[in-house]
């Protein structure tokens, strides 16, 4: 069995679904059933059940998933090892948002016991790049936030956070349930500077054009709300100061927590991040 068709077959296994699996391995769906398909054949039994919904896995599919977690996860240490001897098992990290997260808090306990001789660098990034640097080389795997333009990178996704509204605590706005986009027309928002990706300015924005002061930081919105009463967008679940409120918004779709990486990469140490992101976002 090749490593790569035991990547292709956990990951319809923990999708349990080929059209999900196909996204997020980055390819189309017919060579990944036939892929299965050949595995099967090779083990001898079917590996799932399937039907239009979806796939469940068979009792066979259920031991070759352990077998196969475990052979990628020795797999990926040999290559870690192997790194560390020539001297190169260092991985940069670039973190976009709040550090604070209790995901991030897992996954870094979780990486550092998973690989203790690790170098581990981390590169906190401001709200002008969502790539965190890996478009220009600086980071190595991103944990941000989407959407952003995703142009020769994979992404994927780790978490979804409803989103709210920033306002002034003493804001009439600020004493309501819940808004909408449409009860925030015409007044002043914090916005990104010019030439951050337009896809990611969008999405803070609403969709729409805002005018109001220019801010590159979390702590930088804050104060523009503190100090000017703008307005601007964050998720929900995060404490802010006592002079703010955040309100739900209705209609705005959900913020994805993502870890990111250049596609084509090949270094084991993404690869084991990104299995271990997953599994310490996973609810």
């Amino acid at each position: 069995m090749e490593l790569r068709t035991l990547r292709y077959f956990v990951a319809v296994a923990e999708e349990l679904h080929f059209g999900r699996a196909a996204t997020r391995l980055h390819m189309s769906q017919p060579p990944l059933s036939r892929a299965i398909k050949r595995l099967e054949a090779d083990v001898g039994a079917p590996l799932f059940v399937r039907s239009p919904a979806g796939v469940t896995l068979t009792p066979v599919g259920t031991v070759l998933l352990d077998e196969a977690r475990d052979l990628l996860d020795h797999a990926d240490r040999v290559g870690v090892r192997v790194s560390a001897a020539a001297g190169t098992a260092i991985i940069t990290v670039g973190i976009l948002g709040d550090g604070t997260d209790p995901g991030v808090a897992r996954l870094a306990a979780a990486f550092r016991r998973s690989h203790p001789g690790i170098d581990i660098r981390v590169r906190d990034t401001d709200l002008t790049d969502p790539t965190c640097g890996l478009r220009t080389g600086l980071v190595d795997v991103a944990l941000t936030r989407a959407p952003f333009d995703e142009t020769a990178l994979t992404v994927r996704v780790l978490r979804t956070d409803p989103v709210g509204v920033v306002l002034r605590a003493d804001d009439p706005l600020a004493s309501r349930d819940r808004l909408s986009l449409a009860d925030l027309g015409g007044l002043r928002w914090f916005r990104f500077p010019q030439g951050t990706d337009p896809i990611w300015q969008s999405y803070w924005n609403g969709g729409e054009r805002r005018e109001g002061p220019v801010v590159r930081a979390v702590q930088e919105c804050l104060q523009a709300v503190v100090w000017n009463g703008t307005v601007g967008l964050a998720p929900l679940g995060h404490d802010l100061p006592a002079e703010l409120a955040l309100v739900p918004l209705v209609d705005m779709a959900p913020s994805r927590v993502v870890v990111a990486w250049n596609e084509g990469s090949t270094n084991p140490l993404i690869r084991s991040f990104v299995e271990i992101a997953t599994a310490a976002y996973r609810p």
